[in-house]
């Protein structure tokens, strides 16, 4: 082969590379944009709290983004919006709250976008009448969702509402309604294990103490008396009196375990205690913390709306004497997914 010969063909393979390179990119670029173009086309949809966003999340799937605005730790009764909070609102395309003036201190951003994008009170939306706790002040409780049971038709609701969200697509109806479906049945399987892990508890020890009185919904449900030291709303401080009816309660009926919560300062708490040492009551260890008005750490099995209850009721029963019974086999696949493991000695 001739020197032209070979020049001929290094030509035509740099012509054939060089028309190549820029087919890639414009393929790789289209690529890029189809992706950008599907995720914009997803409706927006704001959750004020865990409890609700994840759950909105698991139903929705791919077929809207979900944001949520109080994260770990939050304290929903006294949560101030942010300016990134006000973006997120004005820019969602559908609205998602508790109610129950359970976001206290939002109510006021709330109601400037309740007026121009479709917004909805879960907790209002899926309690009956009669199912409300009322307290002794005549405040209605909003922790509605420590029943599993009543917050078993959050995921339908949800679905329900999905599609009032501008740029829904009509292909997705069917599929959160079938997710829906799926959540409601693991949330009524822990609402049982949780009623049958609580029998395991000595009856005089099914006595609740934790540092606000958030978990009414949940006593009922569950069999086991609630006392907290602070009111429903963290608005209010908890008074002398408080600590000295909860001290009478703890050495009365020899309750083993205090709690504290992820969002409460455990001052009142400790008080609790010490006042049970200085009346010469049983000995009491304060526990491992609750979740109450915020979900646990993203990322971790407490960050879930299941995992949130799941860590609750197996650190009350084992806090209280009893026994918490294994996950119900409609859980399995929240268990695995998060790789969730009984704490210490629980089973």
């Amino acid at each position: 082969m001739t020197n032209a010969s070979l020049h001929d063909d290094e030509a035509r393979r740099e012509s054939r590379t060089g028309t190549f390179k820029p087919r890639l990119f414009v393929l790789f670029t289209l690529f890029l944009t189809c992706l950008s173009v599907a995720s914009a086309q997803r409706p927006s949809v704001v959750a004020t709290v865990g409890m609700i966003g994840d759950i909105a999340a698991e139903v929705a799937g791919e077929c809207a983004a979900v944001t949520t605005l109080m994260g770990p730790g939050s304290d929903p009764h006294l949560y101030r919006a942010t300016a990134g909070d006000v973006r997120a609102l004005q820019a969602a395309q559908l609205l998602l709250y508790g109610g129950l003036h359970l976001e206290g201190r939002l109510g006021e951003v709330l109601g400037a976008t309740t007026g121009r994008t479709p917004a909805f009170a879960v907790s209002e939306s899926v309690v009956a009448e009669d199912e409300l706790i009322i307290d002794d002040s005549g405040s209605t409780d909003p922790h509605v969702w420590l029943d599993i049971g009543i917050w078993s038709r959050v995921p339908a609701f949800v679905a329900s509402v999905l599609p009032q969200a501008a740029g829904f697509r009509a292909e997705c109806e069917q599929e959160v309604t079938d997710r829906a479906a799926e959540l409601e049945g693991v949330f009524l399987a822990l609402d049982e294990w949780a009623r049958a892990s609580f029998e395991t508890v000595p009856e005089r020890q099914r006595v609740l103490v934790t540092a606000h009185d958030a978990f009414q919904y949940f006593g009922r449900a569950y069999g086991v008396e609630v006392e907290g030291v602070q009111g429903v709303s963290t608005e209010t401080e908890a008074a002398v009196a408080d600590i000295r009816r909860v001290i009478d309660v703890v050495v009365e009926r020899g309750v083993p375990m205090l709690f504290v919560e992820s969002t409460i300062n455990p001052r009142t708490v400790q008080a609790v205690r010490e006042g049970v040492a200085q009346r010469g009551g049983p000995s009491v260890t304060v526990g491992p913390q609750l979740y109450a008005d915020a979900l646990g750490s993203a990322g971790t099995a407490q960050g879930t709306y299941i995992g949130m209850f799941v860590h609750d009721v197996v650190e009350i029963v084992s806090g209280l004497g009893g026994a918490p019974l294994p996950l119900p086999a409609e859980a399995a696949a929240w268990q695995q997914r998060w790789g969730y493991e009984f704490p210490g000695g629980a089973r």
